[in-house]
């Protein structure tokens, strides 16, 4: 479990294919991450997918990713600057929203712009996810913890935006974020149960 608070940006500096299914190996950079510690075994989030350290050496780690997570994320296939979150332990604060790291779909990034001293991002989901999306709501993209300020229901999908403040986007991968952009989504784990319950109260209606 985590919270949606990025702990640093680290760097895929190798993909290496496996045999077996299909997936990959990442090797993950973390130097960079402030008091970064991980040891096999433990759960990492790398760019908001709950990942499993299987090498780990100093400040580098590595995970193995199969081809179904390949087909449902963006980003994990390339050498690149992903953030980083290591997983709550108990004691620890809980600074964002409970995040699984079950990455639920890929957004695209509709805007990214300055708005006075913060940016506002907008990203289109697709429809089997909009209607996760409410105002005041929490969302997860590639693993940062936002609010959901406001959401406009389109053809075949949403369009939803956040604010981010100048911290956030100054330790994430969001900076980097340009029109067109994949980014990782994932939806309120409560809406989720929410509609479950509901389904099964009219199932039994």
């Amino acid at each position: 479990m985590f919270t949606g608070i990025v702990r640093g940006v680290g760097r895929i500096v190798e993909v290496k294919r496996l045999s077996v299914d299909g997936g990959v190996r990442l090797t993950v950079d973390a130097r960079a991450v402030p008091e970064f510690e991980v040891n096999v075994g433990d759960s990492v989030a790398v760019a908001g997918a709950c990942m499993t350290a299987v090498v780990v050496d100093g400040t580098t780690f590595a995970v193995d990713t199969s081809r179904e997570s390949l087909a449902r994320t963006a980003g994990l296939d390339a050498l690149r600057e992903v953030n980083i979150e290591t997983s709550v332990r108990v004691g620890d604060a809980l600074g964002g929203h409970l995040v699984a790291g079950h990455v639920d779909g890929v957004g695209e990034v509709v805007k990214m712009s300055q708005l006075h001293e913060s940016w506002e991002l907008v990203v289109r989901l697709p429809t089997e996810l909009a209607k996760y999306l409410a105002y005041k709501g929490s969302v997860a993209i590639d693993g940062v913890s936002l609010t959901v300020n406001r959401v406009v229901d389109r053809e075949g999908g949403c369009e939803f935006g956040v604010n981010v403040i100048p911290h956030t986007y100054q330790v994430t991968t969001l900076h980097s974020l340009r029109v067109g952009d994949r980014v990782n989504v994932e939806v309120d784990l409560i809406a989720r149960y929410v509609e479950r319950m509901l389904s099964l109260r009219g199932g039994n209606a």
